[in-house]
Formats: C-alpha cells, sequence, structure tokens
C-alpha cells in the first residue's frame, strides 16, 4: 500500500537534500516527522558530524556539476536546495551551485524546493516584505540572491524545471551559527560576555525560527500550487530585537549585556573581521522596521509557527549542551 501525506506525495519516495548545514537539517527534521522514510543528504565532503536518524543516507556531491547533480538525484521526487557557499563568496561561488542543480534536476524531473532569504528586495523604507515587492537590492550579495532567483522562475517558466522558493528573514535556533542571532547573541549570552547587535534594537524585526523554515519548505514540496511561485515562510509574531533579547535573557537566567553597533563602527571592525564587513551592506536591515508578510503562505497552506520564547528555549538548549 502506498503511504502518502494527503497530497499525492508518496512518503517512500526519495527525497533529497543539497545541503547539511542548518536549514538542510532542518529539512531532514521536518521529512523525518511527517514520515518519509527515503531521505538523502548530500554535501561536498559526503559525512555530517551529527548522529542522524536511523535511515538517512548520506552521499558525496558537487552541486556545480549537473552530471553529479542528476547521479545523486535520479529517482527522486523532490529536491531540496539549501547549500551555500561562505558568506563573503556568494557572488562569485553561489550562482554555479544554483546553476548546477536546475540543470540536473532537469535531467531527472524532480520538483525544486529552494531555499532562500530577503536580501533581494533590498530596504523598503520599513513597509511590510511582502513577495510582490520589486528587488531593489543595492549591495552585491542581494544582487545575486535577485539575479539567482530570477534564473529560478525563468527555469520553471520555461518548463524546464518545477520549482517554488520559500523566503525566510534572519534565522536563529539550534544548529544557527552564523547569522544576526546566532552564537553572537547565544555565545554570549550564555558566557556572561557582551552581545554585539546591530543598529536600532528597539525597532521591529522579524526572526525566523529555522525549524519552521525547514517545515515550510516540505509544505511546498507537498502542494502543487506552490510552484512557480515565491512564499513567505510562517513567522512568529514580529517584536523588536530588544524584546527578543529579553527573551534570550530569561531563557539563559541570568542578565545579558548588549552593546549596539552603528555603521561607522561596522566600518571599523570590518577592517579586522571580514565577516562584519560582509554583514555591513546588510545594515539597512537594523536601521529600520523590518517586518514580514506571510499572510500568502497561510492563507493557501495554513501557517503553524514556533512562539519566539518556544524557539529561544531550544536554542538556548543546543547552545548550551555544546558548551558543555
Amino acid at each position: 500500500m502506498t503511504n502518502t501525506n494527503g497530497t499525492g506525495i508518496d512518503k517512500q519516495a526519495k527525497q533529497v537534500i543539497f545541503g547539511a548545514g542548518p536549514l538542510g537539517l532542518s529539512v531532514m527534521d521536518a521529512l523525518v516527522a511527517r514520515g518519509y522514510t527515503n531521505i538523502t543528504i548530500v554535501n561536498r565532503r559526503g559525512e555530517v558530524h551529527e548522529t542522524l536518524p536511523a535511515g538517512i543516507t548520506v552521499v558525496k556531491g558537487d552541486a556545480t556539476n549537473p552530471d553529479d547533480v542528476a547521479r545523486v538525484t535520479e529517482g527522486a521526487a523532490v529536491v531540496f536546495q539549501c547549500a551555500q557557499p561562505e558568506y563573503s563568496e556568494w557572488p562569485e561561488k553561489f550562482p554555479p551551485i544554483v546553476e548546477g542543480i536546475v540543470e540536473g534536476v532537469a535531467r531527472t524531473g524532480a520538483r525544486l524546493i529552494v531555499g532562500d532569504n530577503l536580501y533581494m528586495y533590498g530596504p523598503t523604507g520599513g513597509a511590510p516584505i511582502s513577495e510582490d515587492l520589486p528587488y531593489a537590492a543595492t549591495g552585491r550579495k542581494g544582487r545575486t540572491r535577485a539575479e539567482m532567483a530570477q534564473f529560478l522562475l525563468d527555469a520553471h517558466n520555461s518548463g524546464k524545471v518545477r520549482v517554488a522558493i520559500g523566503r525566510a528573514s534572519d534565522f536563529y535556533g539550534p544548529r544557527v551559527e552564523g547569522s544576526a542571532v546566532g552564537d553572537i547573541v547565544f555565545d554570549a549570552a550564555l558566557q556572561g560576555k557582551t552581545i554585539n547587535a546591530m543598529g536600532d534594537i528597539n525597532l521591529p524585526h522579524t526572526y525566523s525560527y529555522i525549524g519552521d523554515f525547514g517545515d515550510a519548505l516540505v509544505t511546498l514540496a507537498e502542494h502543487d500550487e506552490s510552484l512557480g511561485q515565491v512564499w513567505h515562510v510562517p513567522n512568529a509574531p514580529t517584536k523588536s530585537t530588544q524584546e527578543f533579547l529579553n527573551i534570550v535573557e530569561q531563557a539563559v537566567g541570568q542578565p545579558v549585556k548588549v552593546r549596539t553597533a552603528g555603521r561607522g563602527m561596522l566600518t571599523l571592525l570590518g577592517l579586522f573581521v571580514p565577516d562584519v564587513r560582509e554583514m555591513k551592506e546588510m545594515y539597512y536591515e537594523f536601521a529600520e522596521p523590518y517586518v514580514v508578510d506571510d499572510s500568502k503562505f497561510r492563507q493557501a497552506f495554513g501557517g503553524s509557527f514556533t512562539p519566539l520564547e518556544q524557539g529561544i528555549s531550544a536554542t538556548v538548549d543546543w547552545y548550551r549542551s555544546r558548551l558543555n
């Protein structure tokens, strides 16, 4: 008997995830939770430094090589694109990954679900960020994201591949380290060190829980009507960064110290810290209200989300276990 999820997707059908970072592993978690049994993770090393659920296959593959992509996705019903290069290397190394995956998946006929962010929109002047905003990024990483998104939608519209794109805001959660609310927040809070925060922390800022992001991508994979479109994944109600940090303080059980960095300070720090230099491009996110509109997804598919208190508690637990 075929075991489906109610939308016609066979839970025994092969699911392939490119990337074994926080998003790829969150997609894996969501697939396992929904009862999928044939899951393959692909990365450059062919290994994952984490104990995985029974039955998960990990293989080595080169996402920039269409032949390799076709090899590892042969027989797959769905391919999730969650791989990305180092933050500073996006303009040079990200497009070849997306192009290689599209070319390879086009040969195997799987549907392609892509995890994306919001950089392509650029500054909005504080207006809610919805899927119908124009791509107005001024920085190189945002322009790269815009070009890749257009490439993906063009590939879908030409009939080459079937694509849906899910977008999240700055995310946090277990396994998330390189983020505005990653290790620079949670490691510091647990160790009694000062948290370095960008911009005006009293402005509203939507943060996405990584588990919700992975779960939303699986939802998109299960629905034909998601294809050919961009979707903002469900998020908890938006609070200010200060309110987010207040919840972190409650979760760690000790006072947290916060130092805010303006554009000038980021420029200075960027002379010595490459990642900070790259983050300066995104300073606008923290200098104006940054509120994501996820109503399109909610109206189409529902949209459960993890409350900030619950997500932050789980994140603190993960960071605490890592420190111990």
